[in-house]
């Protein structure tokens, strides 16, 4: 039963919150790449169980930082008690996450790359921060192996919760590989073992009293998944499903929650094609209900209601992010007060207190960065935590939308479109595609992107194809990706939107380049590589240029099977390698990458180099190098974001400029975006 808007507060939000200031001077302005392009100012903000703390990423003269915002103070201000520097400097650990245990207490996981006998893997710790004594310690660092990490159950009440990780004090390698179960107590760091490993068990699950009810592994070298199961926390285990995910596409049923009914669980399952939300009975692995799904995308995930015993809400994306309650409070709160106030889906709940009844809400337009503010449902007190962006505030930048487009085979395919803002009403426009990472899972949809935000702004038409294999549209649209492979049909769907665009009148398909990073990087350089005539420039970052060289380097970090991922579709891996045909022509190529990149090794960056070297291609001019001494994958410092989309223009006005003679508005051209003269200058490109 829906809760009444009485029971939710005295006042609404539109009439007791502070007015939201309109940033009219800045929607009118173009603004420049260093404001839009940096870290966000507030992020990641997690409020505490009893609902008086926040915890929050903030920028902090160009650098993450952890703090805390006590609201019990009559003028609270974050207080900055970590930096993610501190940790990076510190064997170049990287935070993964964070979360609250009980009301004083923080818990980190750090994450770093590293060898282990010959093999690379990510390893995985926990730091907790007492916000009381300002005392921050390890937590099971003893003995543990390469993840020791994966929170599985929490008592906010006592202060313990359920830590997997491996052991490395077993005397059995077998037992070594494979987790344990540990409860920890957070303000002492002392803990016992509640459950020993098991040789077919990679990850366990736990229920809502804390048991451990099931345990999975996936075998990276023969690509089998296993679950086992057992009724209650003291019953042996039996196995009750194996599959094969034969085309990476997540194949089988997944349990999240366990349900009070014997044996009932509600788990997410791609069967019928598309992600759905569904009941499940354990014991028969044999689906009871479907609870939850969208047609023509997959649902994201799903969250329990504060007892952990029932669904709470379900994640999902389908022109932008979306979320669907069940829990009748937060229904209530979403449906009757945040969507009348702001519209429908402007505003999202993004943490609760332990009874729900205080929140922290994210407000944003699909073309505004967008603010954090705080909620008590019971009082009415709404207020203001932090912007995304301090200069940007709540400015309407360039608008975006979700358009369909038909590839030359056929197959529809859905991309964001950002337009810029100064040039409305103008036709055959410059265009920049911005590919997306991955590429298998990752998507784009119609909300706030900073690089297509930030290429709008210089004049550029942006769009953002999800071709075949990017995530949520189903196993058989990953599948067309896979069959297909890296740089055939994928990097055909990338073409075909400019075709798309130019035959609607809105971009000139002459005056197209393309950027990315990651997947997006290799795909640049593979268009550059196999469309030069397409392309006037393209521009990669951290991607992979020698797919044979990547996937010796994944064996050891996916397994053998999991780095087929790479190029299925391909005769060979060397057919679809920019680096491996880097003579003939080329588009221009500006080439970006971190020595400090993990996923992607600075290798890549440096052999594709020396390839088109080799081929007789001359720096300067067919190719530029931009190697970051202190980058990663993630670009974890605004100068890191800044140099990347200042090159990033450089390029572009050198070889695609926004503003050419025969446009209606080349008069009143603006400047060129400082960050890009800077970088130009400091690369030696000619503009």
């Amino acid at each position: 039963m829906a809760l009444a808007i009485g029971a939710l507060g005295t006042v609404g939000i539109a009439n007791s919150a502070p007015a939201v200031a309109q940033a009219a001077a800045q929607e009118h302005k173009r603004m420049p790449i260093s404001e839009i392009g940096t870290l966000p100012n507030t992020q990641q903000v997690r409020i505490s169980p009893e609902g008086n703390r926040l915890a929050m990423t903030i920028n902090n003269d160009g650098q993450e930082v952890y703090a805390v915002l006590n609201l019990d103070e009559a003028n609270p201000t974050p207080k900055i008690f970590a930096s993610s520097g501190e940790f990076m400097e510190a064997g170049d650990r990287t935070v993964g996450f964070y979360r609250w245990i009980g009301n004083d207490h923080i818990v980190f996981q750090l994450v770093s790359r590293e060898n282990f006998g010959g093999q690379r893997g990510d390893m995985a710790r926990l730091v907790s921060f007492n916000v009381n004594t300002g005392k921050m310690e390890p937590l099971v660092w003893r003995d543990s192996g390469g993840n020791a990490s994966t929170i599985l159950h929490v008592d906010h009440s006592t202060g313990k919760f359920l830590l997997e990780r491996q052991n490395l004090s077993y005397d059995s390698g077998a037992d070594r590989n494979r987790p344990e179960v540990v409860e920890v107590d957070v303000a002492t760091g002392k803990f016992q073992r509640v459950q020993r490993p098991n040789l077919a068990v990679y990850g366990w699950f736990a229920d809502g009293d804390g048991n451990i009810r099931g345990g999975s592994s996936y075998d990276g070298d023969t690509g089998q998944d296993r679950l086992l199961y057992r009724s209650d926390g003291s019953e042996n285990f039996k196995t009750v499903q194996k599959v094969k995910d034969e085309d990476f596409t997540g194949a089988g049923i997944s349990p999240s929650i366990f349900l009070d009914e014997p044996d009932m669980a509600i788990a997410t399952s791609n069967h019928d094609g598309f992600t759905k939300v569904y009941k499940v009975n354990m014991q028969t692995m044999e689906i009871v209900e479907e609870i939850f799904g969208v047609e023509g995308y997959d649902v994201g995930g799903t969250s329990a209601n504060k007892d952990g015993n029932a669904l709470g809400s379900v994640s999902y994306v389908t022109d932008r992010s979306r979320v669907k309650y069940f829990d009748p409070q937060l229904k209530a709160v979403q449906e009757q007060i945040l969507d009348d106030s702001f519209g429908k889906d402007n505003a999202r709940i993004i943490s609760t207190s332990e009874d729900m009844t205080k929140l922290v809400i994210y407000v944003a337009e699909t073309n505004q960065a967008g603010g954090f503010y705080y909620y008590d449902i019971q009082s009415g007190d709404f207020r203001q935590i932090g912007w995304s962006n301090n200069v940007l505030k709540d400015a309407k930048l360039n608008p975006v939308e979700m358009v369909r487009y038909r590839a030359s085979d056929g197959e529809m395919i859905e991309a964001a479109v950002t337009m810029p803002r100064h040039r409305m009403g103008q036709k055959n426009l410059p265009v920049v595609m911005i590919t997306h990472g991955g590429p298998f899972g990752p998507r784009d949809n119609a909300e706030f992107e900073p690089w297509a935000q930030a290429m709008a702004e210089q004049g550029y038409v942006v769009v953002q194809p999800n071709y075949r294999g990017s995530g949520g549209y189903g196993s058989e649209w990953i599948k067309k990706g896979r069959d297909d492979g890296f740089g055939l049909r994928m990097q055909d769907d990338l073409n075909d939107a400019i075709t798309h665009l130019a035959q609607q009148g809105v971009v000139d398909a002459n005056r197209a380049c393309m950027m990315g990073w990651s997947y997006g990087g290799y795909a640049s350089a593979r268009a550059a590589q196999r469309d030069p005539d397409k392309w006037n420039c393209t521009i990669a970052g951290a991607g992979v240029y020698d797919l044979g060289l990547m996937r010796r380097y994944d064996v050891g970090y996916l397994g053998k099977f999991g780095s087929n991922y790479l190029a299925k579709g391909a005769a060979d891996l060397d057919s679809v390698s920019p680096a491996k045909n880097a003579s003939g022509d080329w588009a221009p190529i500006l080439i970006v990458h971190g020595v400090r990149d993990a996923r992607v090794p600075v290798e890549q960056a440096r052999t594709l180099v020396s390839a088109l070297k080799s081929a007789g291609k001359q720096e300067g001019k067919d190719f530029v190098y931009l190697e970051q001494p202190k980058n990663t994958h993630n670009l974890p410092y605004d100068y890191t974001r800044i140099e990347w989309l200042g090159a990033a223009a450089a390029w572009l006005e050198k070889h695609n400029p926004a503003y050419v003679s025969s446009d209606p508005d080349f008069a009143s051209k603006p400047a060129l975006d400082a960050s890009a003269v800077k970088m130009a200058k400091e690369l030696d490109i000619t503009i």
